[in-house]
């Protein structure tokens, strides 16, 4: 046991210094942008696309400050808003599928899943459902009523704008540690005691139809319960020691991008007063069919590509 314990502390800390080095400076450097011209010249070009979702152009606020600062930003965004109910739901739509856009897809690539490609798919699925929503939901006009949320401390001055940057950053590094090792801990010793093979078998069924071998059900439970950037961390260990195959990291990725961190990301939402349960509902229902497009195609590019060699 003790030697499981030490391997798993030092797969934690190798994984924690990987997503560590990508996270620390990615963070920094994002947040020290909010006090740019950058970020309102991004709201300023995106406003006038904001009428496609039935939003009005101050919503572009929330979803760009999500796409670039992550999710509690985005939603402290919301809360300086006076909106309806349908609208609160269609940037949390919007947002649960896009956000903290760069850290998470700078992690993605880690593991061989093309930026390009987690991009396309989260801003492709943020568009379509905000588009799906507004013409499908005729409800929601009534204003909605914020519960307690924090809001962002703004502050001024460089060197104060470099140490919430820092502060920020650190406090992401402080997190990931106390997620990734205790996880990697935990997965070592299932791996010793055979657990996970019996959690492989369990689920099987549920990744194969999917399109994706079995091996990949660790990352799927880590991301749905922790997100991408710590699920991530599974998978960078699988690549490595599973065999991991890159067709189906992208596949588990692409699950993920639409349906990740369950818990938070819905539960997160709750003091907005939208109703959570039909924003897991189409999370989850869109992961699964777009996997499942996903892997139809690529096997079929597969078996065309083995016929053209034949």
């Amino acid at each position: 046991m003790l030697l499981t314990l030490k391997t798993g502390l030092w797969t934690g800390l190798k994984t924690a210094w990987t997503l560590g080095k990508i996270i620390f400076p990615v963070t920094l450097i994002v947040t020290m942008l909010q006090y740019t011209p950058i970020l309102p010249w991004v709201i300023h070009i995106v406003s006038p696309v904001m009428k496609m979702f039935g939003l009005s152009g101050d919503a572009a606020i929330p979803i760009v400050i999500g796409n670039f600062l992550g999710l509690y930003a985005g939603i402290g965004g919301i809360l300086s808003l006076d909106l309806t109910v349908k609208e609160v739901f269609i940037i949390a739509i919007m947002l649960s599928f896009a956000h903290n856009l760069i850290v998470e897809s700078s992690v993605a690539v880690k593991v061989g899943v093309k930026i390009w490609v987690m991009i396309t798919a989260r801003l492709g699925l943020a568009f379509i459902s905000g588009v799906v929503v507004n013409l499908l939901w005729q409800g929601g006009s009534e204003k909605a009523h914020y519960g307690m949320m924090p809001h962002q401390e703004e502050v001024h001055g460089a060197m104060a704008i470099l140490m919430q940057g820092l502060e920020k950053a650190g406090y992401g590094i402080v997190q990931l540690v106390v997620i990734v090792i205790p996880l990697m801990i935990v997965i070592q010793i299932l791996k010793d005691l055979k657990w996970i093979d019996v959690f492989s078998n369990w689920v099987s069924p549920i990744t194969k139809a999917l399109g994706m071998n079995a091996n990949t059900s660790m990352t799927l439970a880590a991301g749905l319960v922790f997100g991408l950037a710590y699920g991530s961390g599974v998978m960078i260990q699988a690549v490595k020691e599973d065999g991991v195959s890159k067709k189906d990291a992208t596949l588990a990725f692409l699950f993920l991008v639409a349906c990740h961190a369950v818990i938070e990301d819905t539960l997160v939402f709750l003091p907005l007063g939208i109703p959570v349960q039909y924003l897991l509902f189409i999370r989850l229902i869109t992961a699964v069919l777009l996997t499942l497009f996903v892997s139809f195609v690529w096997k079929r590019v597969e078996t065309a590509g083995r016929k053209e060699a034949a």
